[in-house]
């Protein structure tokens, strides 16, 4: 079969394993600084070039699926020769060469002493072991089940740097790569564990043919974006049988009633550990100050693309009044090599109170935390972010959007700020409303610290979550 690849990123490096070198006819991408070159000695062309070839199948390596789609279509390519990563079990399942399993504490697998022990024998699947939301809220159910005194293993798509830390604990780590094109009657060596629990729609696939006599829980953190690849008839193949399905608040749980009203869905927040006290921090850029007083900092956290709306919360700032703004500092953290990072980046170079820092590691986050006194998450769909949680820890009150899942859980003007979704004129008022005093930021941000320890500390993670496993027969 003669492949086009669309989309070189992520994705593109998370499944280029699964295609025989010499079937990638060329790599597709929109990017005019990747057009021309060779990445892993393919060349990258234009969309516009793709009837240059020949080809059987396009498949797209991205979760930008949807615009990628019409692009193509508007090209004339014909639906039925456009595929989704998420498509590749039915495209590939049966051609690919099965990968080699990794197994990391091997004497871990001892048989287990008596049938008690093997009802403890719980599986913890991820779609990677990166230091992502989902699976850090993995990563704590491990140790709450750990803690409970059960047999704990983490299984992942992909290796990454969370294996070393749950290596450190003591909890074995399977990688299968197997698992991002298998289903789960395919992967024989989950056999042996008497409950699963998957993480995210990336799973969609392997639920869709299971062994029902295990048990399965689906813990949701996915927002609606992310199931642009999903076909429904994969989605109906999900039976209910012997499963629980979980959603990080109400937005995974809205997404996947797109595909299936049917769906029985519970709320299981994630937990967050509390590092309320300042790691520390560079005291000379937080002491800039406007005619002898610190400036008001506020801070996004999350990779800059049009989901997130960081150019909303650009576009606020812009309209700020010069006096008002002059008082303030805004820093962007996180990833910033997209082409709307370049974008804002080219905007920000107008505007001296913008700092654009580029990714950071968690331990500068805190500390940036420690120094900041509001956090923004201007998204314009945003399931549950971890930043919210992490600010309100430090209590550092939040400045939401209304498509922020952690809207739910805070009193407006009580526990933090929200505006309305994409209206860039209501978050400069609520900006400069912050930097005139109009609002007790400090009562705020107690109260702010309150709704942590209330919905998102770890101790109260580890109270629900017990309650939803302990009414699971295994």
């Amino acid at each position: 079969m003669k492949f086009l690849l669309f989309g070189t990123g992520e994705y593109y490096n998370r499944y280029k394993i699964w295609f025989a070198k010499e079937e990638i006819i060329a790599l597709i991408d929109n990017s005019k600084e990747k057009q021309g070159r060779y990445i892993d000695d393919i060349l990258v062309i234009r969309p516009e070039d793709i009837f240059q070839y020949e080809f059987d199948v396009i498949v797209i390596l991205s979760f930008y699926v949807k615009a990628m789609k019409r692009q193509l279509m508007n090209l004339g390519v014909e639906e039925s020769k456009i595929y989704h990563f998420f498509d590749l079990h039915d495209l590939l399942c049966h051609s690919a060469v099965k990968r080699e399993i990794h197994y990391y504490a091997p004497n871990y697998y001892a048989p287990m002493r008596s049938e008690s022990d093997r009802n403890r024998k719980i599986l913890l699947l991820s779609h990677d072991l990166t230091l992502g939301g989902p699976a850090l809220a993995l990563y704590h159910v491990a140790q709450v089940l750990v803690k409970r005194g059960y047999h704990a293993v983490f299984g992942s798509m992909l290796d990454g740097p969370l294996r070393r830390t749950l290596q450190e604990e003591g909890i074995p780590v399977i990688i299968d790569e197997n698992l991002m094109i298998a289903a789960m009657e395919d992967t024989k060596w989950i056999n042996e564990y008497s409950l699963v629990i998957c993480n995210t729609i990336n799973f969609h696939v392997f639920l869709s043919a299971r062994n029902k006599k295990i048990p399965v829980v689906w813990w949701l953190h996915d927002a609606r974006f992310f199931y642009d690849g999903i076909r429904q008839k994969v989605m109906d193949k999900i039976l209910q049988d012997n499963l629980q399905i979980w959603s990080v608040g109400p937005i995974p749980e809205g997404a996947v009633k797109t595909f299936r009203q049917d769906f029985h869905v519970e709320d299981l927040l994630y937990g967050v550990i509390d590092q309320a006290d300042p790691i520390g921090g560079d005291a000379e850029c937080t002491e800039q100050s406007v005619g002898g007083n610190r400036k008001m900092r506020f801070i996004t956290v999350g990779y800059i693309e049009h989901r997130k709306g960081q150019d909303i919360l650009l576009e606020a700032i812009k309209c700020l009044e010069p006096d008002i703004r002059q008082r303030a500092e805004f820093f962007f953290v996180g990833e910033n090599t997209s082409l709307l990072a370049k974008e804002l980046i080219d905007v920000a170079k107008e505007i001296p109170e913008i700092v654009i820092t580029g990714p950071v590691g968690r331990e500068e986050i805190h500390s940036l935390f420690g120094h900041s006194d509001v956090l923004v998450c201007p998204s314009r769909e945003d399931p549950m972010p971890t930043v919210a949680a992490e600010a309100m820890m430090h209590g550092v009150p939040c400045l939401l959007s209304d498509t922020t899942g952690t809207v739910k859980y805070i009193r407006d003007g009580r526990d933090g700020m929200i505006f309305q979704s994409g209206n860039a004129e209501q978050l400069k008022e609520m900006l400069a409303n912050c930097i005139q005093g109009r609002w007790n930021l400090d009562q705020m941000g107690r109260n702010a610290r309150k709704v942590f320890e209330k919905y998102f500390s770890l101790e109260a993670f580890e109270v629900h979550f017990m309650e939803l496993v302990e009414r699971i027969e295994f």
